[in-house]
């Protein structure tokens, strides 16, 4: 009993040190990526080539002063960035990262907890964060910060409906809920030459996710609720130092953990080809972290390229084009498994 908990709390540490460790580097890449589009150069004071600048940038938002607006509700206004970086740190415990394999006797699960709803607790995990923001608007008694909480609310409730649709073709085609066992079911090739990944058959529900989760994340082209030109910084404008801190790790944690549930559910996860000479431990997680970065990367080229939606076009483009697209999909999807 003790063994299997020292387990779990080394996979604790070992996970959310990785993806907090991560996310102070995603911000850094970030910022070079779209430097590198835009003809400038990016972070280069801090450390060597900038390495250290999200060092830097934690020890300021850390270190600076956190007022209270006069009639603010404080207990709320104190809770709300919580419940929004709670969830999104929370959604990771069901990932995984690799096949079970042995060591020292013993098997050990490349995750946390294994869930037989695991696509079902991620999307409930990322639901929960809405709440926060929300509240974060009303708290704050600033007429910017409501409108960007509302805001929010109707794009991720509306975006939340596409999202989950999308994904139901890929479980239909796996025939479980269980991500470990959706990767499984990714095993094998087409022709003895293409991967069996879902995102083959199915490319347009793939497509939908896509779109879905990137307005789930409030990003670039649909990050409405914190429209700058327009709200100020829309929900959280009345935030500083370490309330604002958790906003900005939420935000960049979720995005991370989207991009690992696409990387399950669509790109075979920690399955690619043989490296010679590497455990295999080490190379599902190297191909599910490459697989993983294609997406962050999708996630900047488009804050690069994009302009931000319209409110109105934002709704449209859910509810009349996607939404019809998602049901067909799973129609066409549940005819093809039923067949």
């Amino acid at each position: 009993m003790w063994t299997d908990l020292f387990i779990t709390l080394a996979k604790i540490v070992v996970l959310f040190g990785g993806v907090l460790t991560g996310m102070a580097y995603l911000t850094y890449f970030e910022r070079k990526v779209l430097a590198r589009m835009q003809s400038r150069i990016g972070p280069n004071r801090v450390g060597p080539r900038g390495l250290l600048q999200p060092a830097a940038d934690g020890v300021k938002l850390l270190t600076k002063e956190a007022p209270i607006p006069a009639r603010a509700d404080k207990w709320v206004f104190f809770l709300a960035p919580v419940m929004v970086f709670v969830p999104a740190l929370l959604t990771w415990s069901v990932v995984p990262f690799g096949d079970s394999f042995k060591l020292f006797g013993r098997t050990i699960v490349p995750n946390i907890a294994t869930v037989n709803v695991g696509v079902i607790f991620m999307l409930a995990m990322s639901s929960v964060g809405v709440y926060g923001i929300v509240m974060a608007g009303w708290a704050s008694n600033n007429k910017y910060a409501m409108i960007g909480g509302l805001r929010s609310t109707a794009q991720v409730i509306s975006y939340e409906a596409t999202l989950g649709l999308s994904l139901v073709g890929a479980i239909l085609m796996s025939g479980s809920l269980d991500l470990t066992e959706i990767v499984r079911s990714q095993q094998g090739t087409y022709f003895g030459l293409i991967p069996r990944w879902h995102v083959l058959p199915q490319v347009l529900g793939f497509s939908l996710f896509l779109i879905s989760a990137i307005a789930e994340t409030n990003r670039a082209p649909f990050d409405l609720p914190e429209a700058e030109s327009e709200l100020v910084a829309g929900f959280h404008v009345e935030y500083s130092g370490f309330g604002f801190a958790m906003f900005f790790l939420a935000e960049y944690i979720s995005m991370l953990a989207v991009s690992a549930l696409a990387s399950t559910v669509y790109l075979g996860g920690w399955l690619g080809p043989n490296i010679p000479f590497v455990p295999e431990p080490i190379q599902g997680v190297f191909w599910f972290l490459a697989k993983m970065s294609i997406f962050i990367f999708f996630y900047f080229w488009l804050r690069a390229t994009l302009p931000r939606f319209r409110y109105d076009h934002l709704m449209t483009l859910c509810w009349k084009i996607m939404l019809p697209l998602a049901l067909l999909n799973i129609l066409v999807t549940g005819i093809f498994v039923l067949l």
